[in-house]
């Protein structure tokens, strides 16, 4: 079996918190870390308000995507870290624009989330040639 590995960098990207990939391929799958509401401008929390946050965080999974050959309709599975229950229902509105058909599977567990964050996704999707 050829199994294709490697990292996964994009320079449209806030800089990582951590030492860890934004994203890495392995075969015909994308696994991503967690991409949080950051402005890649600025590396700071894309404003208080968790809509603004989330936007953002979406927006920086579906940069990390393209940057790996796939995107947000090849998703398969998502894990939504949020800091608060409350946001649920606006999250849930978010989850049917950015996935408007065949939305992936889904876990979100309540965290603590470091600098104000609000929001952090991560993701696994399938490399378009493997649909």
């Amino acid at each position: 079996m050829n199994v294709l590995y490697g990292p996964i960098e994009s320079d449209s990207m806030p800089p990582q918190l951590g030492p860890y990939s934004h994203a890495v391929r392995a075969g015909n799958l994308i696994f991503t870390a967690g991409q949080a509401g950051l402005d890649p401008a600025t590396n700071a929390p894309k404003g208080e308000a968790f809509d603004a946050q989330a936007r953002q965080a979406f927006d920086n999974l579906s940069a990390v995507l393209q940057a790996a050959g796939s995107g947000l309709q090849y998703v398969v599975k998502t894990t939504i870290f949020m800091a608060d229950a409350s946001n649920f229902a606006a999250l849930n509105q978010l989850f049917k624009e950015y996935f408007p058909t065949k939305p992936p599977a889904r876990s979100v567990p309540i965290v603590q989330l470091p600098r104000g964050l609000l929001i952090s996704i991560e993701a696994v999707a399938v490399l378009p040639d493997a649909e």
